[in-house]
């Protein structure tokens, strides 16, 4: 039975940062900065944590799993923002032209035209 978590982490160094979003990609959805949900069997939870664990300096940071119970029977994900709105992150990849768009290029992209934005006063 699965169940599931938002897993999000404050990392205080830029590589463990790194490496620890990267580990999570095989975990679950992200949808912002430092936060996943993930539908976990408690197998998977313990493979995520250990993961983690390897990963993270146990003194300077943090990753919290917040239990949001069965993933079944929970209907469609809701989520609303305050702010700017949300936009899913990992959307499928995208073939154009012959080249894989993928979610890393969309987030830099998305980055790049957030730092436009703000550099035009828009945001």
């Amino acid at each position: 039975m699965r169940n599931t978590y938002l897993v999000t982490y404050d990392i205080s160094n830029d590589l463990r940062l790194r490496r620890v979003h990267k580990t999570m990609l095989g975990y679950g959805d992200h949808l912002q900065y430092s936060v996943f949900e993930c539908q976990l069997t408690p197998t998977d939870l313990v493979r995520c944590r250990h993961a983690l664990s390897r990963v993270i300096h146990h003194k300077d940071d943090q990753v919290l799993f917040v239990d949001l119970g069965p993933a079944e029977g929970r209907g469609d994900r809701v989520i609303t923002a305050l702010g700017r709105p949300y936009a899913p992150v990992d959307a499928p990849c995208i073939v154009i032209d012959g080249t894989i768009v993928n979610r890393q290029n969309r987030t830099a992209k998305a980055k790049e035209e957030r730092a436009a934005r703000h550099a035009a006063g828009e945001e």
